[in-house]
């Protein structure tokens, strides 16, 4: 099944409805693509988090922290997708280490929720930009099980332009199953 094309290319799906079962295949995918993964719980919901650096001299010399963290809600709306993207961003640049952020380190995040019960305006929430605060980036994610449908930010912004490519190519392996 298909999903229509939003204002920054296509979208498809999540492969399977439940969202147990999308989450497994994001710590698959994770694990596929290096990242260290781990399931936290995050005051009683089971949370996936995922974890990459990667430097590359294209990117001012810089190392970036990747964090996935990933959840099942029972429903997503703007506060809750808007929240949890404050906590996923504040939770990356405490659990970090090393430098600090902004001395040749960045950190990334793809603050993931999911549900069959999804606000129409927390997808659009989720597709209309990138979240940043200095030196840590977030691309919140919407999985709307219900429409099979996946929303996130998929352009490249002013801040942090730099990594959006890396972005883009991350969230579409991650959350679309895309190589």
């Amino acid at each position: 099944m298909n999903s229509p094309h939003g204002p920054h290319g296509p979208h498809s799906q999540p492969e399977q409805t439940s969202s147990a079962a999308y989450l497994a295949l994001v710590e698959g995918r994770l694990a596929a693509d290096g990242c260290a993964t781990r399931w936290e719980d995050w005051a009683g919901v089971p949370v996936l988090v995922g974890r990459r650096a990667d430097f590359r001299l294209s990117w001012m010399a810089t190392k970036l922290h990747l964090f996935t963290v990933a959840a099942a809600v029972p429903e997503i709306t703007v506060s809750t997708v808007a929240a949890f993207t404050d906590q996923v961003m504040k939770y990356a640049k405490d659990t970090k280490g090393g430098l600090p952020v902004g001395l040749q380190n960045g950190v990334g995040s793809f603050p993931v929720l999911v549900s069959d019960r999804v606000e129409p305006a927390a997808v659009q929430w989720a597709e209309e930009q990138q979240r940043v605060k200095f030196s840590s980036m977030a691309r919140p994610v919407v999985v709307d099980n219900a429409r099979q449908y996946v929303g996130m930010y998929r352009g490249k912004p002013a801040l942090g332009r730099v990594y959006a490519n890396y972005f883009i190519e991350k969230g579409s392996r991650y959350f679309y199953g895309q190589q």
